[in-house]
């Protein structure tokens, strides 16, 4: 069992810097040693996305919006997300998804999931 620990006592980590897809985040789970479910707290900056679109074989994942909106891209359908939406990704469903952030101000929101070997990430070409 570990401590409690805030989020402020992690460092931001930056991926894909100065792009469209550019994002920041902070691995909650894995303070001490690696957590077999993966809790990332996540900031999409404005004008950036989380492309390639893509879907999981045996993972499941799970978002929560924290602050700020972003556009949620399902399949063909678009839908808008704010402060406390929630959407659930279900393994093995091949439905492509992927965020964008159309606003003016980051989108905070965290993002769980599972951590299988076996799993294979399906991405739009």
């Amino acid at each position: 069992m570990h401590e409690p620990l805030h989020e402020s006592d992690l460092e931001w980590v930056t991926w894909y810097a100065g792009t469209t897809r550019e994002i920041r985040g902070k691995a909650l789970c894995d303070v001490g040693a690696r957590s077999r479910v993966g809790v990332g707290l996540l900031e999409l900056p404005p004008g950036s996305n989380t492309g390639p679109a893509h879907y999981h074989s045996h993972e499941e994942e799970h978002l929560f919006v924290l602050s700020g909106r972003a556009v949620l891209h399902l399949g063909e359908r678009e839908f808008e997300l704010e402060p406390g939406s929630y959407v659930r990704f279900p393994a093995g469903e091949p439905v492509m998804h992927y965020l964008e952030n159309r606003s003016g101000s980051p989108c905070k929101y965290l993002m769980v999931g599972e951590r299988i070997a076996d799993d294979v990430a399906t991405h739009e070409t």
